[in-house]
């Protein structure tokens, strides 16, 4: 196997999951505490991990073509191809809207400090959809290479960021208790959101081929990288700030705010929008592949220039129209991004290989995650509990956060 695709695919795997929603993590576990962010995070980390390999003991009798929309159909019928496909348009969809609208504002500011020239918020947007679709549009190896540049310079400025900060950790903040148990419920499916990489799986599939070692790597270390930038980046975000502060922090840009004038240091702001602007385009990336891809089986357009341009097309002109006329109703289908993850990370893959394990009972030579049906029912329990939590949040039942 191509070590070099797989090490990119690791990376592919990783930026689509480290976005600049992390910035937000430690205002959304904000008052329950570093030691219950840390169980959390692990949790969701092997329940995701979990779910991906699920995907690849799927993928393995599949032609290395084949997306959610295939697998669906062949293994669930017509009903199981609807649920998957409404999972996939409707979180896809809603996130290429919010990487538009963001990265497309990030842009614009740019530009008007650079020409000095007033330009419309729309001309950034524009032009930010046009670069991520064409170099998705060219292919996965395009988004690997380009991918590898931008995540290398997010590390390089990750790194000066941990440096800023780990000298203002104090070790109080760390040990604190949850302030409300209502927190915990709230924090969860903002949480489980920040590992959502699924929906890249069948476009890394399809770039490194049906080899399951190789794959097994890029999974499990692919989703590890994010893991370990979040709790060092928890653990010195929430050692910098205690509960009580975090808990009445505004926004991201108050957090940021609150931050730099405790270090003191005006880089530390120019460090973190840095760090957001990078995070943004990888995570961009990686969605905008997945649905490209989804849309191409879908359709059943092929590889041709013409091909891959009318699926560029149908990937970002709808989420280009949506995060500019239409602002609020992208920013509320977020509200249930988690839930159309769990769909599509959790339940699928366990309907999937509960169907395919029935379906090849006399096939035991194929690879098979282990753990049997008990794991399969405690992965569907905790989607279960995850959707539970993202509607108490929604209904005002538990506190809002994030």
């Amino acid at each position: 196997m191509n070590k070099n695709k797989t090490l990119g695919s690791m990376l592919i795997i990783a930026g689509t999951s480290i976005g600049a929603g992390m910035l937000a993590l430690p205002i959304a576990s904000a008052g329950i505490g570093f030691s219950t962010t840390l169980v959390i995070l692990l949790a969701v980390w092997f329940l995701m991990t979990y779910t991906a390999l699920l995907m690849l003991e799927v993928h393995q009798y599949a032609n290395a073509e084949a997306t959610l929309n295939t697998l669906a159909k062949s293994l669930l019928g017509k009903k199981g191809q609807y649920v998957a496909n409404f999972a996939v348009l409707f979180l896809f969809y809603s996130l290429c809207s919010a990487y538009i609208a963001g990265g497309g504002s990030q842009l614009q500011s740019k530009i008007v400090n650079l020409i000095d020239i007033q330009v419309a918020p729309q001309v950034g947007a524009i032009i930010f959809a046009v670069i991520i679709g064409g170099i998705v549009a060219l292919g996965t190896e395009a988004v690997d290479k380009v991918n590898r540049v931008l995540f290398t310079v997010k590390i390089t400025v990750l790194i000066a960021v941990f440096y800023l900060l780990t000298p203002s950790i104090q070790s109080g903040n760390l040990l604190a208790m949850p302030l409300e148990q209502g927190l915990i419920i709230s924090a969860i499916p903002i949480i489980f959101t920040a590992f959502g990489f699924h929906g890249s799986i069948p476009s890394v599939v399809r770039y490194v081929g049906i080899d399951i070692q190789s794959l097994r790597k890029v999974m499990i270390i692919g989703a590890a990288l994010p893991l370990c930038i979040y709790l060092l980046w928890q653990t010195l975000s929430q050692g910098v700030v205690n509960q009580e502060t975090l808990k009445d922090v505004g926004g991201l840009s108050q957090f940021i705010h609150i931050i730099s004038i405790k270090l003191n240091s005006p880089n530390f702001s120019r460090f973190i929008n840095t760090f957001a602007d990078l995070a943004l385009a990888t995570s961009f990336l990686g969605v905008s592949l997945g649905l490209f891809d989804f849309l191409r089986d879908s359709l059943k357009r092929g590889f041709s220039k013409k091909d891959r341009f009318v699926t560029a097309l149908i990937t970002f002109v709808p989420p280009l129209c949506f995060a500019i006329f239409y602002p609020k109703g992208f920013i509320l289908a977020l509200g249930f991004a988690a839930i159309a993850l769990v769909i599509l990370a959790l339940f699928l893959p366990v309907s999937m290989v509960w169907k395919q394990r029935k379906n090849n009972l006399q096939n035991q030579k194929g690879y098979k995650v282990i753990g049997g049906k008990p794991a399969l029912i405690i992965v569907v329990t905790c989607g279960t509990i995850i959707i539970t939590a993202q509607l108490m949040q929604l209904l005002g039942v538990v506190p809002k956060i994030g």
